[in-house]
């Protein structure tokens, strides 16, 4: 299939596919004279990229899991982008936590300055 058809068939766009492709994302991609041909496990893999962008993976990361012809490998680097990525968001999930508190703690104590003044300025200074 052509660049446009593989596209509407991924969900992607044809400038997406074009980037992917200067990225090496993609690997070698067959032609038929000027014209990209996309096989059904292209699709898969454009579909893939997809997916792990909307997860929040990076294009660079995902180059350096793909630049690999061994499959193995590739599987294994993934592997690792995903425990690195579900470490990175532990971080900033606790992170947020605390952040939460001290919001749930300031407005606690805004909320007790008010009941003993209306005119309080206390917890903002």
């Amino acid at each position: 299939m052509y660049i446009g058809q593989a596209a509407k068939a991924a969900g992607t766009t044809v400038k997406a596919i074009r980037h992917y492709e200067s990225l090496g994302l993609l690997g070698p991609v067959s032609r038929q004279g000027s014209y990209r041909v996309f096989s059904q496990r292209d699709v898969e893999l454009l579909r893939l990229i997809k997916q792990a962008q909307a997860l929040g993976f990076r294009l660079s990361e995902l180059t350096e899991a793909m630049n690999s012809t061994d499959v193995v490998a590739n599987w294994r680097t993934v592997r690792q982008l995903i425990d690195n990525k579900r470490t990175r968001l532990a971080r900033e999930m606790a992170a947020l936590e605390t952040q939460m508190a001290h919001l749930d703690a300031y407005a606690e104590r805004i909320d007790r300055c008010l009941e003993q003044d209306p005119d309080c300025v206390g917890p903002l200074i």
